[in-house]
């Protein structure tokens, strides 16, 4: 596979050339990509989702389109399909500068303790059923709809991109991380769940404001 760190910096620099004359969708950029790799899609869909501001609806179909490409990848499908809802869903040059931005500094960060090892874990249909559960679980998690919680979508966005590294590094490790951010995932969202049920409204409030609950 020629998905690498080099290539995908330059398909996101191509996207942000390509929205300098009008609005590019998500489709169309999707459609532009050589060889339609999963992490390589992944990576690029995860990367609006780490702000820790939730985005409503958008939040439930990115879930949604997470939790498809996980199950196409567990089925062992080569071209990776996104629905409609999303590729149409369109971004102009500074959204898109700011993503390559965000990129850059993620991977830069990341290429210095990412290298190939536990190879097994990215490679063969083994791979790709690890991947493929990766990112329907937190495909699944990501499409709850809270509403109002803080980084509802950062969390499992946080897997999925992990699972990207690892797939474009061959790093076995990067799939243990990822894996620690999905049970992060779960026990932030169980924590939620356990104190609205025992606390209500107190505990919708100080989940909104945290630090703020937590001076009072």
């Amino acid at each position: 596979m020629s998905s690498d760190y080099a290539s995908l910096l330059a398909t996101l620099n191509r996207f942000a050339d390509e929205s300098k004359t009008r609005p590019l969708t998500i489709g169309e950029a999707i459609d532009s990509i050589d060889e339609a790799a999963y992490a390589f899609i992944s990576v690029i869909l995860a990367l609006p989702f780490l702000q820790p501001i939730p985005l409503g609806p958008l939040t439930v179909i990115g879930g949604l389109t997470f939790a498809a490409l996980g199950w196409q990848l567990m089925r062992g499908n080569e071209s990776p399909v996104l629905p409609q809802q999303l590729r149409q869903v369109s971004m102009g040059e500074n959204i898109w500068r700011i993503l390559v931005k965000v990129c850059l500094n993620i991977l830069g960060l990341c290429r210095k303790f990412t290298r190939p090892r536990l190879t097994h874990l990215v490679s063969g249909r083994l791979g790709q059923k690890i991947g493929g559960t990766i990112l329907l679980s937190a495909g699944l998690l990501m499409a709850i709809p809270f509403g109002i919680l803080p980084f509802n979508n950062t969390l499992p966005a946080l897997a999925i991109l992990f699972y990207g590294f690892a797939e474009l590094e061959d790093d076995g490790l990067m799939i243990l991380v990822s894996v620690f951010w999905l049970v992060v995932t779960v026990v932030y969202f169980a924590a939620f769940f356990y104190a609205l049920w025992f606390l209500g409204n107190g505990a919708v409030e100080f989940f909104r404001h945290p630090l703020g609950a937590t001076l009072r």
